[in-house]
Protein backbone atom coordinates (compact mmCIF):
# COMPACT_ATOMS: atom_id res chain seq x y z
CA UNK A 1 0.00 0.00 0.00
CA UNK A 2 1.18 3.18 -1.06
CA UNK A 3 1.81 5.42 1.99
CA UNK A 4 -0.11 8.64 3.35
CA UNK A 5 1.06 11.69 3.46
CA UNK A 6 0.89 14.98 5.81
CA UNK A 7 -1.25 16.53 2.99
CA UNK A 8 -3.83 12.98 3.01
CA UNK A 9 -4.03 13.04 6.61
CA UNK A 10 -4.90 16.87 6.00
CA UNK A 11 -7.77 15.97 3.94
CA UNK A 12 -8.67 13.22 5.85
CA UNK A 13 -9.22 14.98 9.08
CA UNK A 14 -11.51 17.52 7.80
CA UNK A 15 -13.85 15.30 5.63
CA UNK A 16 -14.16 13.08 8.32
CA UNK A 17 -15.40 15.77 10.63
CA UNK A 18 -17.97 17.02 7.13
CA UNK A 19 -17.92 15.00 4.51
CA UNK A 20 -20.49 17.12 2.56
CA UNK A 21 -17.88 20.37 2.65
CA UNK A 22 -17.31 20.87 -0.94
CA UNK A 23 -13.29 20.57 -2.71
CA UNK A 24 -12.90 24.10 -2.86
CA UNK A 25 -13.25 24.66 0.92
CA UNK A 26 -11.25 21.68 1.68
CA UNK A 27 -8.39 23.07 -0.91
CA UNK A 28 -8.53 26.70 0.93
CA UNK A 29 -8.01 25.07 4.27
CA UNK A 30 -5.41 23.16 2.67
CA UNK A 31 -3.55 25.61 0.92
CA UNK A 32 -3.68 23.82 -2.28
CA UNK A 33 -6.13 24.05 -5.50
CA UNK A 34 -9.50 21.87 -5.78
CA UNK A 35 -7.89 19.83 -8.86
CA UNK A 36 -5.12 18.82 -6.50
CA UNK A 37 -7.90 17.50 -3.48
CA UNK A 38 -10.34 15.96 -6.14
CA UNK A 39 -7.02 13.86 -7.68
CA UNK A 40 -5.63 13.17 -3.46
CA UNK A 41 -9.37 12.24 -2.65
CA UNK A 42 -9.54 9.57 -5.97
CA UNK A 43 -6.29 8.66 -4.80
CA UNK A 44 -7.23 7.61 -1.49
CA UNK A 45 -10.49 5.71 -2.46
CA UNK A 46 -8.27 4.19 -4.79
CA UNK A 47 -6.10 2.79 -2.27
CA UNK A 48 -8.75 2.05 0.01
CA UNK A 49 -8.37 4.38 2.88
CA UNK A 50 -11.64 6.39 1.57
CA UNK A 51 -13.92 3.21 2.06
CA UNK A 52 -17.93 4.03 1.62
CA UNK A 53 -19.68 6.94 0.78
CA UNK A 54 -23.24 8.01 1.71
CA UNK A 55 -25.30 9.47 4.58
CA UNK A 56 -25.84 7.54 7.74
CA UNK A 57 -29.55 7.32 8.16
CA UNK A 58 -31.09 7.66 11.78
CA UNK A 59 -32.98 4.36 12.26
CA UNK A 60 -34.70 5.92 14.64
CA UNK A 61 -36.75 8.32 12.33
CA UNK A 62 -37.51 4.82 10.61
CA UNK A 63 -39.04 3.52 13.17
CA UNK A 64 -36.12 1.08 14.60
CA UNK A 65 -36.30 2.24 18.32
CA UNK A 66 -33.84 -0.96 19.92
CA UNK A 67 -30.74 -0.87 19.01
CA UNK A 68 -29.12 -4.33 20.26
CA UNK A 69 -26.30 -6.26 20.03
CA UNK A 70 -25.97 -10.28 20.18
CA UNK A 71 -22.95 -12.53 20.64
CA UNK A 72 -23.77 -15.83 18.90
CA UNK A 73 -21.93 -19.22 19.95
CA UNK A 74 -21.41 -21.57 16.93
CA UNK A 75 -21.89 -25.36 17.28
CA UNK A 76 -18.08 -25.16 15.15
CA UNK A 77 -16.01 -22.52 14.32
CA UNK A 78 -15.56 -23.49 11.03
CA UNK A 79 -19.51 -22.96 10.35
CA UNK A 80 -18.97 -18.68 10.18
CA UNK A 81 -19.60 -18.39 6.17
CA UNK A 82 -22.51 -20.61 5.65
CA UNK A 83 -23.93 -18.64 9.27
CA UNK A 84 -22.96 -15.56 7.83
CA UNK A 85 -24.94 -16.40 4.37
CA UNK A 86 -28.10 -17.00 6.86
CA UNK A 87 -27.59 -13.42 8.49
CA UNK A 88 -27.30 -11.57 5.31
CA UNK A 89 -30.83 -12.44 4.64
CA UNK A 90 -32.09 -10.70 7.92
CA UNK A 91 -31.79 -6.79 6.57
CA UNK A 92 -32.55 -5.32 10.58
CA UNK A 93 -28.64 -6.95 11.05
CA UNK A 94 -26.51 -3.82 9.84
CA UNK A 95 -23.15 -5.39 11.50
CA UNK A 96 -21.27 -9.01 11.75
CA UNK A 97 -17.98 -9.71 13.30
CA UNK A 98 -16.15 -13.05 13.62
CA UNK A 99 -14.68 -12.70 16.96
CA UNK A 100 -12.25 -14.18 19.70
CA UNK A 101 -13.94 -14.49 22.69
CA UNK A 102 -16.76 -15.92 24.24
CA UNK A 103 -18.88 -15.49 21.37
CA UNK A 104 -17.76 -16.99 17.51
CA UNK A 105 -19.73 -13.92 15.77
CA UNK A 106 -21.19 -10.34 17.43
CA UNK A 107 -23.98 -8.79 15.58
CA UNK A 108 -25.35 -5.78 15.47
CA UNK A 109 -29.04 -5.02 14.50
CA UNK A 110 -32.00 -2.82 15.28
CA UNK A 111 -35.53 -3.49 15.96
CA UNK A 112 -38.88 -1.71 16.04
CA UNK A 113 -39.55 -3.05 19.26
CA UNK A 114 -38.99 -6.12 22.01
CA UNK A 115 -41.31 -8.09 19.97
CA UNK A 116 -39.87 -7.98 17.09
CA UNK A 117 -36.43 -8.19 18.73
CA UNK A 118 -37.59 -11.12 20.33
CA UNK A 119 -39.13 -12.79 16.80
CA UNK A 120 -35.43 -11.68 15.02
CA UNK A 121 -34.07 -13.99 18.00
CA UNK A 122 -36.29 -17.00 18.78
CA UNK A 123 -37.57 -17.09 15.13
CA UNK A 124 -34.46 -16.33 12.68
CA UNK A 125 -31.16 -16.24 14.40
CA UNK A 126 -31.42 -19.04 16.46
CA UNK A 127 -33.09 -21.38 13.80
CA UNK A 128 -30.14 -20.91 11.91
CA UNK A 129 -28.15 -24.56 11.52
CA UNK A 130 -25.28 -24.16 14.05
CA UNK A 131 -26.21 -21.67 16.47
CA UNK A 132 -26.39 -22.79 19.75
CA UNK A 133 -26.37 -20.16 22.38
CA UNK A 134 -27.29 -16.29 21.57
CA UNK A 135 -26.77 -13.48 24.56
CA UNK A 136 -28.44 -9.99 23.71
CA UNK A 137 -27.10 -6.57 25.05
CA UNK A 138 -29.66 -3.91 24.32
CA UNK A 139 -27.80 -0.77 23.89
CA UNK A 140 -29.48 1.93 25.95
CA UNK A 141 -27.75 5.12 24.11
CA UNK A 142 -25.04 5.74 22.09
CA UNK A 143 -22.75 8.38 23.30
CA UNK A 144 -19.94 7.70 21.07
CA UNK A 145 -19.83 7.46 17.49
CA UNK A 146 -16.55 8.31 15.37
CA UNK A 147 -14.37 8.04 13.07
CA UNK A 148 -10.78 6.50 14.08
CA UNK A 149 -8.42 9.67 15.10
CA UNK A 150 -6.25 10.89 11.97
CA UNK A 151 -2.69 11.89 13.42
CA UNK A 152 -0.62 14.27 11.31
CA UNK A 153 2.67 12.39 12.83
CA UNK A 154 4.82 11.54 10.04
CA UNK A 155 6.38 8.36 9.35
Amino acid sequence: MEKIDSLDKQILNIISGNARIPFKDVAAQCGVSRAAIHQRVQRLIDMGVIVGSGYDVNPKSLGYSTCTYVGIRLEKGSMYKAVVEHLKKIPEIVECHFTTGPYTMLTKLYSRDNEQLMDLLNNRIQEIPGVIATETLISLDQSIKREIPIHFVEE
